[in-house]
């Protein structure tokens, strides 16, 4: 069971271990008892995270602000002529009109 944080009107921030199905609901306090509504003091800890996971919740910071989309250049992702890389073609086009393909599986080339 995670742990959330409240804040009593009266008494302050304090801490309550609870199940995550009752994380929507108003905690008690442990010194007046009154009910006290969930308060976000702290960041959650990332310690104990796998890289990969780490490392997403880092991408989406970074871009919360200004996300990175194809929009801005008018292209799809991996669009020749925006990346800079130019369209190769392995095809050889003979004088006779034929084609050839010397890098492809040559064993293939009359099927």
């Amino acid at each position: 069971m995670p742990y959330y944080d409240y804040e009593c009107v009266d008494c302050g921030p304090f801490t309550e271990l609870r199940p995550m199905a009752q994380s929507d609901q108003p905690g008690m306090c442990p010194s007046c008892g009154d009910e006290a509504p969930r308060a976000f003091l702290r960041m959650p800890s990332t310690a104990l995270m796998d890289g990969a996971r780490r490392t997403a919740f880092a991408t989406n910071e970074r871009s919360r602000h200004e996300p990175k989309t194809s929009k801005k250049s008018g292209h799809g992702a991996g669009c020749s002529c925006c990346s800079g890389k130019g369209k190769s073609s392995s095809t050889l086009y003979r004088p006779d009109g034929s084609k050839s393909f010397p890098s492809k599986r040559p064993w293939m080339i009359g099927h």
